[in-house]
């Protein structure tokens, strides 16, 4: 067993020792399960690359059997957001298998796994189960950067005069029709906000004042004040926020990405910053991942970086386990999958 063996990563699953029974928040798509693309067949589950005992208990408490790779193994639970190698190598040595648990909502990690084995397992991730903390995240850095706490904090002396817009009534726009857009349109119900949803089609989101296709982001940055990133890293979502669309934004809006860093071309960003061409940024993810200590993005005040802790251990562990209860019964009861993966589009 390769993956049991390994070092490991700091992408590991890793659920604090006071991580919670319960969880904080709940799973949006819970109780939502889909049937596979194709029959699978219920058999024992391996626990990897390391058996944390939060997730055995989970499987467990499903009914599920844990047990070593073998050629009997029908699902594998991969606690690791990276060691994709390893996953592609057992998934090769292991074709018994035909589920994989995948532990993060975004699965661009996995990329080339997933094209590899397209017609081997169904993959299922944890999108839409860390939807709550999430957008609870980004909404609040849209009030910092709104407010400008980044460059009023980094002053360290009493600002010579008020600065800063509030939230009400401004026009938000949320590329990403997911979990976390669903969730943010409830939350920022009490601001009345105009806001529009940026999708891969025009069929709308419950809650949005408009929903359009991606085609039409360019038609719609020149009247965002707040635009909220929530959108899956794929080929074709790189660098989305260029340096034509970022110059597109009025000065006085914000960019909020909570998604994934490859979304923004970090370069045209630190230039609008520093040219004052955007009010601010609010960043939980960056490209690269981590930053390097002596990017300027992080000297720049009107610039907000929050490391990738939008989801912490504590709150994404238990929401987690959640995910795996309810997926193993439907494993083993052929009921259906919360969360399939379409493993040639990227999520």
């Amino acid at each position: 067993m390769p993956a049991a063996d390994a070092s490991p990563s700091r992408y590991d699953v890793r659920p604090p020792d006071n991580a919670p029974a319960v969880a904080q928040h709940r799973d949006p798509l819970s109780g939502h399960a889909t049937a596979p693309p194709r029959p699978i067949t219920p058999g024992p589950i391996a626990v990897l690359p390391e058996a944390h005992a939060l997730f055995v208990t989970a499987v467990q408490r499903a009914g599920g059997e844990v047990a070593p790779l073998s050629a009997d193994t029908r699902g594998l639970l991969w606690l690791s957001a990276g060691r994709a190698d390893e996953l592609d190598q057992i998934l090769t040595d292991y074709p018994s298998i035909e589920w994989v648990q995948l532990p993060w909502a975004g699965v661009d990690a996995f990329r080339d796994v997933l094209r590899a084995h397209a017609d081997g397992p169904v993959f299922t991730s944890a999108k839409g189960a860390y939807a709550e903390p999430v957008a609870e995240h980004a909404l609040a850095l849209a009030h910092a950067t709104l407010r400008e706490f980044a460059p009023k904090a980094r002053a360290a002396r009493w600002a010579q005069q008020r600065t800063g817009r509030s939230l009400y009534g401004l026009a938000v726009t949320i590329v990403g029709a997911g979990g976390i857009a669903a969730e943010l349109l409830r939350l920022l119900a009490p601001w009345r906000c105009e806001v529009t949803v940026v999708r891969r089609s025009a069929d709308p989101l419950p809650g949005a004042t408009r929903t359009v296709p991606v085609a039409e982001l360019d038609a719609v940055l020149p009247t965002t004040d707040v635009l909220i990133l929530a959108a899956a890293s794929t080929e074709g979502t790189r660098h989305l926020m260029d340096a034509r669309r970022l110059a597109l934004l009025p000065h006085n809006a914000v960019l909020v990405n909570i998604a994934r860093g490859p979304l923004v071309d970090t370069d045209a960003l630190t230039e609008a910053l520093a040219s004052g061409n955007l009010l601010g940024a609010g960043l939980d993810v960056t490209d690269p991942e981590p930053l390097p200590d002596d990017h300027p993005l992080f000297a720049e005040p009107r610039c907000l970086i929050t490391s990738h802790s939008a989801d912490t251990a504590e709150m994404t562990a238990p929401l987690l386990a959640g995910r795996v209860d309810e997926n193993v019964r439907g494993f083993l009861a052929g009921t259906g999958l919360v969360g399939i993966v379409d493993p040639r589009a990227g999520y």
